[in-house]
């Protein structure tokens, strides 16, 4: 009898990868915050889970070369459509739509978020481990 670690993990697998993810868009908008046309981008989780619910519905995308001329589609991915841009709440002089405050909360947020699923993770793991000793 084998352990299927995706039914046994669930989501908090992934979970964890988006928060991950995250955490890397909004350290990149706290470290642009004075960087002048810099726009602020930020990541759903409801968007981020209809995309890989509708990627698992309707299978991988395939692209093929039909001739050499063709260009290349490398680092073509739709894991970057949920990436969004965010809606400044103040308008600013050099066109930066970094407000260093919210960035800061959502970045403390995410690092919550990313901790409760690294400890949901973890107790799945320990389960696990006690189940295969008979504990």
């Amino acid at each position: 009898m084998s352990i299927s670690f995706a039914n046994a993990l669930g989501i908090h697998e992934q979970a964890l990868g988006f928060r991950a993810q995250r955490a890397e868009v909004l350290a990149n908008n706290i470290a642009n915050a004075d960087t002048p046309n810099f726009k602020s981008r930020d990541l759903s989780f409801a968007n981020v889970l209809a995309e890989q619910s509708a990627k698992s519905q309707r299978g991988p995308v395939n692209l093929k070369l039909t001739d050499t001329r063709h260009i290349a589609a490398e680092g073509m991915s739709t894991g970057d459509a949920s990436l969004e841009y965010r809606n400044p709440l103040h308008a600013s002089i050099d066109q930066n739509t970094v407000d260093l405050q919210i960035e800061q909360s959502n970045y403390a947020e995410n690092a919550v978020q990313f901790q409760a699923s690294f400890t949901l993770l973890n107790s799945k793991f320990k389960g696990l481990v006690s189940a295969l000793r008979g504990e």
